[in-house]
């Protein structure tokens, strides 16, 4: 089932989600993306369902010692979300990642006020959020926006994906008032593997494509 790339899996994921709206169970939308990758995938999903598009910066945070092996994430300026076993497992103390928290809450400053250009943050009280994202792989990030929407106060939490390791999609429901996802293959090695094209966006395509979507 792999998808071509992230607009073929945003299309097929956004048929779902029109189909949950007509079902009336997706009362007053709006479209948070996971910058960069999940952002092509939310414009088809905030294009079908007429719903607002904007961006819920977060940060992986890697290992010292491997950057790529993510051990926990951050989103705004909320507390970082740790994975547990991941840090008994390496041997990892909070005080030991103190300096690779702050070097990427930094970034995610940086990436916000590129991405917002002045502009605040939505209103999510009352409404219905999707989170969406290119893919999950141990669904940390996705952890870390899910909580940091909760503090919004949203009528319903909805993390909508292409893809994602079982594993994942089942950690995550704890999380989410719904986890749409189109594939959980069993054999689950990487969210790249699973797209024929998979470039990463940089942050001048991000802001085209909201600014693109904002004048829709």
């Amino acid at each position: 089932m792999r998808f071509h790339d992230r607009g073929q899996a945003g299309r097929e994921l956004a048929e779902r989600l029109r189909t949950e709206q007509e079902k009336g169970n997706l009362p007053d939308p709006v479209v948070l993306a996971l910058p960069r990758g999940g952002v092509a995938v939310a414009r088809e999903v905030a294009r079908a369902l007429h719903a607002p598009l904007d961006v819920l910066v977060v940060r992986k945070i890697g290992a010292p010692f491997q950057e790529e092996l993510g051990v926990g994430a951050i989103a705004g300026e909320d507390d970082p979300v740790f994975d547990e076993w991941a840090l008994a497992r390496l041997g990892l103390g909070e005080t030991e990642l103190a300096p690779v928290v702050e070097r990427e809450r930094a970034e995610l400053r940086r990436r916000e006020r590129h991405y917002r250009q002045g502009r605040p943050a939505p209103d999510l009280a009352g409404r219905t959020v999707i989170v969406v994202d290119d893919g999950l792989a141990t669904g940390s990030t996705a952890r870390a926006a899910l909580r940091a929407v909760r503090r919004g106060n949203p009528g319903r939490v909805v993390l909508a994906v292409p893809v994602s390791s079982p594993e994942a999609a089942e950690l995550m429901r704890a999380e989410a008032d719904e986890v749409l996802c189109l594939w959980q293959p069993a054999s689950f090695m990487a969210v790249g593997l699973c797209y024929e094209e998979f470039e990463q966006l940089t942050d001048e395509e991000v802001m085209r494509v909201l600014h693109a979507t904002a004048g829709d």
